[in-house]
């Protein structure tokens, strides 16, 4: 597992080398094709608001070369408010 950021020296090298990428910055678009390997799994985690609206991490052209891709909106998402929920829940239950 390597841990990277948005100042990570050859950000696309290393990227490419991965079979799963977690896309969670913040930065619209910041993956883009030609940083992820053929086949890979992407998960789109960070979003933006853009003139266009909510976008992910993912830069939309990765869909055609990644195996799999998790989008933003409307993919871990719903399962983060989930986990939330689930764990404010058993804080209350403890108490």
């Amino acid at each position: 597992m390597t841990l990277c950021h948005t100042g990570t020296r050859d950000l696309p090298a290393l990227t490419r080398q991965a079979d799963i990428v977690v896309a969670a910055v913040g930065v619209a678009h910041l993956l883009t094709a030609d940083m992820v390997r053929p086949g890979a799994a992407v998960i789109d985690v960070g979003v933006s608001r853009t003139d266009d609206g909510l976008v992910g991490d993912v830069h939309p052209d990765v869909w055609e070369l990644a195996g799999h891709v998790s989008p933003n909106p409307g993919g871990v998402g719903p399962l983060t408010r989930a986990f939330l929920l689930t764990n404010v829940v058993e804080l209350a239950e403890r108490r």
